[in-house]
């Protein structure tokens, strides 16, 4: 059996995080793939290696003075070097850095060295094979995953070594540069190891117990989801719930690979288990999961155009401005398009002439402060009832419902409210429901 266990910044934070990642991993032979983190924040140091870094790279860019950040990204790795009294010569790596330090050094290059740093130490400690991800994740030139070349790489290095640790978060194209993934990649990293390895079982380790029904900062000591399917998974991760990245489901489903979310300060929870499907249960829903700040253009069409052209146009315009499209209510002669309001802001009054400029539109408004909710549940399409029993309970507590969308897959139900209902919504929905 193999096992791939990726281990978050919170989990390799300090020396004590470390030695409970040793006990985790001895305490399993079948841990062979180790994929680590940059060092995450702890009580004595409040921010994470990787925003340092970004940091260190924005000090350089503007040739503002960055000897205080690189001293105190060095001073955080040999801490853990000399408490538990390891070789790596970290030192000589850190001097050579500071040799290239540079405003055109590539930013990617410099915030994955906080992986690689903390991959170097974590395998020494271990008594693992450090493997650099840029020798095992090679991606396409357009950023895809190669899986034939990764695969290859993969399987000849365990036919090398019978345990690895790899650092996350960056990968290599096929010119030899790095490349980083987005923020919370390393947990893609372990999903693709685990899909190119085969493995039985992928873990993602974390400081929480699993997936939670809600929001921990909403509702006090909610429900931990015990098994969760890979779609809800994805709905919920979309939706806000961030404690595992939501691509890195998709390589391992076609390959029905589970996942187990699991706690490193208490490794003897069981977690979460994720997987293709499971038996039916008796909860309504699975879990519930938003974000606030969305803004609603509004827009009306004239009769005389049929609202796919309208809708054409539109959306091809926010195709250009490179919008991430949250939802598109329909009517016969209006729609909405919904996006985050933030992504807007830079070119919130050039959408508003173009949109205002497109043939058929007669109308157009906006509507900001808007929070969205989805209620997800693999038991909600063959349940009758759910979707009444959400609006009653929202007109019971007296919070306007703005948006109602339900997915294809009939997996989740999406309210939009008021930014100041979010958090009574969730609330309410939670009690409503467990």
């Amino acid at each position: 059996m193999i096992k791939v266990a990726k281990f978050g910044g919170s989990s390799v934070s300090n020396c004590n995080q470390l030695r409970k990642i040793k006990a985790i991993v001895e305490a399993d032979n079948d841990r062979k793939i180790i994929v680590t983190s940059a060092l995450g924040k702890d009580d004595q140091f409040q921010a994470k290696i990787t925003d340092l870094l970004f940091l260190l790279y924005a000090h350089l860019e503007y040739g503002i003075d960055y000897s205080y950040l690189l001293k105190q990204i060095s001073e955080r790795y040999l801490q853990i070097k000399r408490e538990l009294q390891l070789t790596y010569d970290i030192e000589a790596e850190m001097k050579e850095l500071q040799k290239i330090l540079n405003k055109d050094i590539p930013k990617d290059f410099l915030v994955s060295r906080g992986e690689y740093f903390t991959a170097r130490l974590l395998a020494e400690f271990l008594g693992f094979t450090f493997v650099d991800a840029t020798k095992l994740v090679i991606l396409n030139y357009d950023g895809s995953v190669n899986y034939e070349a990764t695969t290859t790489k993969l399987q000849d290095t365990m036919k090398q070594f019978d345990h690895i640790v790899v650092p996350g978060f960056y990968a290599v194209t096929p010119d030899d540069k790095i490349r980083l993934f987005s923020r919370g990649g390393s947990d893609l990293t372990g999903s693709i190891l685990a899909k190119a390895i085969e493995a039985d079982l992928y873990e993602n380790w974390t400081d929480v117990n699993g997936i939670y029904a809600a929001d921990p900062k909403i509702v006090f000591n909610p429900k931990r989801i015990e098994k969760i399917t890979y779609n809800e998974l994805r709905e919920m991760s979309y939706r806000g719930a961030n404690v595992l990245h939501q691509e890195s489901v998709i390589p391992l489903e076609k390959l029905e690979i589970p996942i187990r979310i699991k706690n490193t300060n208490d490794p003897q929870d069981s977690g979460t288990l994720i997987s293709k499907s499971f038996e039916e249960s008796d909860d309504l829903i699975t879990g519930i999961a938003g974000q606030t700040n969305f803004t609603s253009f509004n827009i009306t069409k004239s009769s005389s155009k049929p609202i796919t052209m309208v809708l054409k146009d539109v959306l091809n315009l926010f195709i250009r401005y490179k919008l991430n499209i949250e939802h598109i209510p329909t009517g016969i002669d209006s729609f909405s398009v919904i996006t985050k309001t933030d992504s807007i802001k830079e070119m919130y009054f050039d959408i508003i002439n173009e949109i205002r400029q497109i043939d058929g539109v007669i109308d157009l408004s906006l509507e900001d402060d808007i929070s969205l909710l989805a209620i997800v549940g693999r038991n909600m399409s063959h349940i009758p009832g759910v979707a009444g029993k959400i609006f009653s309970t929202l007109g019971r507590n007296k919070i306007n419902i703005k948006i109602i969308a339900q997915a294809s897959t009939e997996i989740s139900i999406i309210i939009g409210v008021s930014n100041k209902d979010y958090e009574a919504a969730v609330t309410v929905l939670y009690e409503e429901f467990y």
